[in-house]
């Protein structure tokens, strides 16, 4: 347990850099190590979650070096070269973990056990075991679909064409990863376009696949040969601070390098809509989207209805994009956002419960919220072990009459660590207080 308190007054200043990507940094992971040759991943994020998936890798063979932070060196063991783990794989609070090396377990001739913390081990996995089942593979779960995942091995796959019931980047990669393993042409088609890290990480090391907004297409038989990887800023954790400093007066930040692949980054039009003033810099691509130093100075935001488009490109944002519209003036209207009940936490009902302890107006939908903008107050809120809820009520208290204290914190790390320094360093008010 970890108890915080922000504190208004916050004025953010300077130029700052939030940790690497974590889906890149899971995904570099992965396919390194099933690669030929050894890879040398720059800008990894040292946080639970994806070293969580590195020791999951290590546990089955393969080396995987660290010479300094934010740096891997993975010896590639090849596609068919992973060995069975000695005692079960703990994906800690790793959804995308969890959910993408059921993919790739699904098809090697051992047999695992996936585990999670109690917040993983409450997340829905049937919308990964369902289509790896089509395929041919026999994963057991807890009773509701829920986690440890049993997967048996040995399990001959078979490629299938599967259109996936909701925007999940995560059950679209699970199957393509399943598809490496598999006899024959496997592709996925979407409901609308999620984020193709997998898909173009697949491409940059060297697998034949063919893919467009909204499908993908590979077979098996192939092999994956090493290259090395640069991991641009977290768009998610640089979320918090475009917010932040959008609804705190004065503030004028710099954010360095930030990945603005276009399936990640819809927070961006939503905060324009609302009035942001946010400037993009000169960009770069290094095959996983745009890359570029992003400018956000505070502006008077308004609330709008979120385009129902946008929603998928900015799934892991909405608890920071609620703690904006709380301020906002007007009404900002949530909905299609349903995917949100089954994240590390319920984050509609999440982010409505601890909006309202400090005095906002927030009224929930099945799929999203109404959230009135007006001034918040001091209190206490539960961040229910969610680490974006916690950072988007660090954001929000900024801008509160009196101090927010949040309670169950320590789950910032696995996606964040580091996250005081950093906004220590750009002005924000932040105290740890003894539990």
């Amino acid at each position: 347990m970890s108890t915080w308190r922000s504190r208004p007054g916050g004025v953010l200043r300077g130029v700052v850099r939030v940790p690497g990507d974590k889906s890149i940094s899971h995904r570099s992971i992965m396919f390194a190590a099933l690669a030929d040759g050894t890879s040398t991943i720059r800008g990894f994020l040292e946080g639970e979650d994806t070293r969580a998936t590195a020791a999951a890798f290590a546990a089955m063979g393969v080396r995987i070096e660290s010479p300094e932070p934010g740096v891997r060196v993975v010896h590639g063991v090849g596609i068919d070269g992973l060995r069975a783990p000695g005692q079960d794989i703990d994906c800690g609070n790793a959804g995308t973990g969890m959910r993408l090396l059921a993919g790739v377990l699904a098809g090697q001739p051992f047999g695992s056990r996936l585990i999670g913390d109690a917040s993983l081990s409450r997340r829905p996995m049937r919308r990964v075991t369902e289509p790896l089942g089509l395929m041919g593979a026999r994963i057991d779960t807890a009773s509701g679909a829920m986690p440890p995942l049993q997967v048996h091995g040995g399990r001959a796959l078979q490629g299938i064409h599967y259109s996936t019931p909701m925007a999940s980047a995560q059950v679209k990669s699970a199957v393509l990863l399943a598809g490496l393993f598999a006899e024959g042409e496997t592709e996925v088609t979407e409901p609308q376009p999620t984020r193709d890290y997998t898909e173009s990480m697949l491409q940059a090391f060297g697998w034949p696949i063919e893919y467009g907004p909204g499908w993908a297409r590979l077979s098996g038989g192939h092999r994956l040969q090493a290259r090395d990887i640069d991991v641009p800023a977290d768009f998610s954790s640089a979320a918090f601070f475009l917010v932040a400093a959008s609804i705190c007066p004065g503030s004028d930040l710099t954010l360095r390098q930030v990945g603005l692949h276009p399936r990640r980054s819809g927070l961006l039009r939503a905060l324009r809509l609302m009035g942001a003033d946010i400037e993009v810099g000169a960009s770069t691509d290094a095959g996983f989207g745009e890359v570029a130093d992003v400018r956000v100075r505070y502006a008077p935001l308004r609330g709008i209805d979120v385009p129902q488009d946008v929603v998928p490109d900015m799934i892991d944002e909405f608890p920071s994009l609620f703690a904006a519209a709380s301020v906002a003036s007007g009404t900002t209207r949530v909905r299609g956002a349903e995917e949100l009940r089954v994240k590390e936490s319920d984050r509609i009902a999440g982010m409505a419960s601890a909006l309202r302890s400090v005095g906002a107006h927030v009224v929930e939908a099945p799929d999203g919220a109404d959230i009135h903008g007006g001034a918040l107050e001091g209190g206490e809120v539960d961040s229910l072990g969610d680490h974006r809820l916690a950072m988007s009520m660090v954001v929000a208290g900024q801008v509160a009459s009196a101090p927010v204290k949040i309670r169950d914190c320590a789950n910032v790390a696995t996606s964040f660590p580091g996250f005081l320094a950093v906004a220590e360093q750009c002005g924000m008010r932040v105290d740890v207080l003894a539990d």
